[in-house]
């Protein structure tokens, strides 16, 4: 299986119902590290994963549509516990309906799965993975 990874950042504030989540049920900070995978069995035609650029490029519009945001106030996500883990899933579902309009080329066809960690910090992340 070959990848390609791609980055960003983006940087959010939330809070959380329930008391398994202690002191982060008050409104707080949070900056995540971005990496988007795209995975596939064999390379295009072009002997590439995806355009890199046009990952890059993608992923950035998604970013950019969560970034510098409180979370609780945004009406995708009334009601949600937005978990690191739950955002990981937000970001990889809206990159494969990228991929399926065709926003990553053409080549992006052949694209298996597409795979976003968030990294909180240095010694802890989440990711979500799912089939294209």
């Amino acid at each position: 299986m070959f990848s390609i990874t791609v980055r960003d950042h983006i940087m959010i504030a939330h809070s959380f119902r329930g008391e398994v989540f202690g002191p982060a049920q008050k409104l707080h900070g949070a900056t995540f590290l971005v990496d988007a995978t795209f995975r596939r069995q064999q390379l295009d035609q072009d002997n590439i994963v995806v355009d890199i650029g046009l990952a890059t490029q993608e992923l950035r519009l998604i970013t950019a549509e969560l970034n510098y945001r409180n979370l609780d106030d945004e009406p995708d996500f009334a009601g949600v516990n937005t978990s690191t883990e739950y955002l990981a899933k937000v970001i990889a579902d809206r990159l494969a309906e990228r991929v399926h309009k065709g926003n990553l080329g053409e080549g992006a066809k052949g694209i298996a799965a597409v795979s976003v960690t968030l990294h909180e910090s240095h010694i802890a992340w989440a990711s979500y993975e799912r089939a294209l």
